[in-house]
């Protein structure tokens, strides 16, 4: 996990909330205006219910209004002093943000009303600013209340002011720029095309594009198959998009069949047998039909607290494929000052995006699965820690370790080395390390202490995004050695490789014993019937060769030693007589 501070912001708010107080009966205005909270500037909206008591609701807390139900003349007073409801039983107040929305009776009569307060936050977007200048689409994401509206009204403004584009909102409900004909001062020199109809919004989105020639277009609540099927045209046409939806994640629209195609949109797959086995996956499997309508996307969390998705196509794969996708959390505090943490995915997730077929796998090796996950070589506080994107504390407690004995003992090598060569492994399984340096008698000792160490060997997973411990070793001259996965094979060549051992016109010599710790007879007649299908028939013939049914603990150790072979190999039938296939270069 890694984390940096962007320029802090300080935030400005205007909510022109004596105009909405002033639509209240007085003895509803009166007990809004006395609570503590509304002085604070937390009241969120007003439910004004026919025959309950009347409720003002905070960030925090809900309050009663007094002791008085609302009554017919109540409602009928508020609706008298708000614009004209809509075919969406929304209304507004000419030039100002707030929201009236109407609960109708089976007749038609309006017997409740939600006061929703519209404000107008000046530097709610600085976490995601320098996103908005690059210029592609951006799809925010969120429940309701969020700040999904309020962002946009904020990112309208600074790209016509700050950033003098041409920029054309697209107000269903007048909710982004307020009610009446001149829209809020909030959104600076946008020009905001209001929609008749809900049903009509699509249309009004084409029409902007070919009749003002925006730059810029920006869309509140993209819910219909017409919308989103409008969003991807639009953006075909190389205009900036910035929209939102409903929805807590990305994960949300895989699963829509409405709004999917701002993702890409879903289909399934057949793959050939090959395809299939390379990915280690079914047949069947779900991939992204198209490019993304969205090139990034933000998740909402929390007013402070946004997911942010640099890449909504890798997200997406990712997904499909069962793999948490990278999360790069922003947060902004009072101050306006925003953090950006940066994890690391640490686990792959259930699949929840098919009911009858599994998605793919990712593409892995064969023997031990290299999956970015492996255990820390120290043991910090009697427990052991996995690698959960906290890569930064981890690599602190590891390095800091001493050796009860710091003095190196060293012995001339056949050449004139220094030997043992002192390694400092990281991320790779103690186990296996010293089964290898046992087995093949290397001259090799495993050290605690980087300072102690002449070279570093690391799974290629941890190292290759991270710089710290790339700096440390730098520092100190030390050369790091990168594992691709943590298998017998590959942990055996990078050994070989630090002591100059490893010649590729030399075929290594195959000890048995590497693959396996107990020793047994089944075990060894295994790994030798695998031994000899592989240099005497797969080798020299091309031929792939099926071996006898085994057990998954025994067929593990097989396709290990298949891959010290360097091929390919993969476990096919059912148990009990699933078995090992094994593949021609």
């Amino acid at each position: 996990m890694a984390q940096e501070n962007i320029a802090s912001h300080r935030m400005q708010v205007t909510d022109n909330l004596d105009e909405l107080l002033a639509i209240f009966p007085e003895s509803i205005r009166t007990k809004i205006t006395e609570h503590p909270q509304t002085q604070e500037g937390n009241l969120i909206e007003v439910v004004m219910d026919l025959g309950r008591l009347p409720e003002a609701r905070f960030a925090n807390e809900v309050s009663y209004l007094g002791n008085n139900l609302v009554s017919r003349e109540d409602i009928q007073y508020s609706v008298e002093r708000v614009g004209t409801f809509s075919s969406d039983n929304r209304a507004g107040m000419e030039r100002t943000l707030h929201r009236i929305s109407a609960i109708r009776n089976r007749t038609g009569d309006i017997i409740g009303l939600t006061c929703r307060i519209g404000r107008a936050v000046f530097g709610t977007i600085v976490m995601i600013r320098e996103l908005i200048e690059t210029g592609q689409s951006l799809l925010l994401l969120g429940r309701p209340g969020v700040g999904k509206t309020t962002a946009l009204r904020e990112i309208a403004r600074v790209l016509a002011d700050d950033l003098q584009k041409r920029v054309v909102i697209i107000d269903t409900s007048n909710e982004i720029a307020g009610d009446g004909d001149i829209p809020h001062p909030a959104i600076g020199r946008a020009r905001r095309m209001q929609v008749a109809r809900p049903e009509l919004q699509h249309q009004v989105m084409i029409e902007a594009v070919e009749n003002h020639m925006p730059e810029v277009i920006i869309i509140d609540e993209i819910g219909t198959e017409l919308e989103a099927l409008a969003a991807r045209t639009i953006a075909e046409r190389g205009v900036q998009l910035v929209g939102t939806a409903h929805g807590n994640a990305i994960a949300n629209l895989i699963k829509n069949p409405t709004l999917s195609d701002l993702v890409g949109g879903i289909q399934a797959v057949t793959l050939g047998d090959d395809e299939a086995r390379r990915r280690g996956s079914q047949k069947t499997v779900l991939e992204r039909k198209a490019p993304p309508t969205f090139a990034i996307a933000v998740e909402m969390l929390e007013r402070q607290r946004w997911v942010v998705h640099e890449d909504v196509a890798a997200t997406v794969d990712n997904l499909l494929r069962g793999i948490e996708p990278a999360a790069q959390i922003r947060t902004v505090d009072d101050n306006g000052e925003v953090t950006i943490v940066h994890e690391e995915p640490a686990t792959i997730i259930s699949n929840t995006l098919t009911r009858t077929t599994p998605v793919a796998t990712p593409i892995r090796p064969g023997g031990w699965r290299a999956s970015g996950r492996m255990s820390a070589v120290t043991p910090f506080k009697g427990k052991q820690n996995r690698v959960n994107g906290d890569f930064e504390q981890m690599l602190e407690q590891s390095w800091q370790t001493q050796e009860s004995d710091g003095n190196k003992i060293r012995v001339p090598g056949p050449n004139g080395e220094d030997w043992p060569v002192y390694i400092y492994p990281y991320g790779i399984g103690r186990s296996q390390l010293e089964q290898v340096i046992d087995v093949l008698d290397l001259p090799i000792t495993l050290t605690k202490d980087i300072d102690s160490a002449d070279a570093v060997l690391a799974l290629r997973s941890q190292i290759k995004n991270h710089s710290k411990l790339r700096t440390i070793a730098k520092n100190r001259h030390l050369p790091i050695h990168a594992v691709k996965s943590n298998t017998i094979p590959q942990i055996t060549r990078s050994l070989r490789q630090i002591l100059d051992l490893e010649d590729p016109n030399v075929p290594e010599a195959t000890d048995l014993r590497l693959f396996t710790k107990a020793g047994n007879d089944d075990e060894i007649e295994a790994l030798e019937e695998a031994r000899l299908a592989v240099e005497q028939i797969v080798i020299p013939k091309g031929q792939p060769v099926e071996l006898l049914p085994r057990s998954p603990k025994v067929r593990k150790m097989q396709h290990e030693l298949v891959e010290h072979y360097r091929l390919q190999s993969d476990s096919f039938g059912e148990e009990p007589n699933r078995r090992l296939r094994i593949y021609p270069a």
